[in-house]
């Protein structure tokens, strides 16, 4: 079983850097998914040969398919740049191909911080995924490639893609949820403050299921 991780950047070579550095990918593919335009990434694209490199349109969604594009990979994990996985994190989804009713799973949500509006972040997140099966992207969200096919990807949107894609994937099988831990960089609530990003994140994701276009949610 051959494992394609896809990374998204944009503007993101630092905290890519560290993840690449943080993170033993074993047998894996990895593939960076970088935005056209966005030359911040060079020094590293060139530094690391090991890894296979793609540029696509600027967005999330669509730098996410155009790697999965090229993928070799039996199973595809979606991977942000400031998310670290677990050792042998693999095993996760050598555990999901074993029960063919699994077709997706993600890992326990983790922010890399002591204080206390982290841990209560990674409370709320532990009871939406268990009370609505609704992990975001920072959790590493992996698939079967051949659902992943089928189902066209991740749709186009500016924002949401991975909320719109874990809502799909529900008719296609059960959801794995590993009690692994994914580490995400606190970044984004520092730079934001804890309590507005959090707003800001419930706000849009209230709007959304009340109908919302993605578009108006940037």
């Amino acid at each position: 079983m051959l494992i394609t991780v896809v990374i998204p950047v944009y503007r993101d070579a630092g905290v890519l850097a560290r993840t690449l550095d943080a993170t033993a990918f074993g047998d894996a593919e990895v593939v960076v998914a970088g935005a056209e335009g966005d030359l911040s990434s060079s020094d590293l694209r060139a530094s690391r040969p090991d890894l296979v490199w793609v540029t696509a349109s600027r967005g999330r969604a669509r730098q996410m398919n155009a790697g999965a594009a090229i993928a070799h990979g039996d199973w595809l994990l979606f991977l942000h740049a400031d998310t670290r996985l677990p050792r042998e994190w693999w095993r996760v989804v050598e555990r999901a191909d074993r029960d063919r009713r699994v077709s997706h799973g993600c890992f326990r949500f983790a922010l890399d911080s002591r204080t206390l509006a982290a841990r209560l972040i990674e409370i709320g997140v532990r009871m939406r995924v268990w009370i609505f099966a609704l992990p975001y992207g920072d959790q590493a969200l992996f698939v079967r490639r051949d659902v992943f096919s089928r189902l066209g990807g991740f749709s186009d949107v500016p924002i949401m893609e991975d909320v719109d894609f874990v809502i799909r994937l529900r008719e296609t099988g059960r959801m794995l949820v590993a009690s692994e831990v994914a580490v995400t960089s606190p970044r984004r609530w520092e730079e934001d403050g804890w309590l507005r990003r959090t707003a800001r994140h419930l706000s849009q994701i209230l709007r959304y299921f009340a109908g919302v276009r993605p578009e108006r949610l940037v």
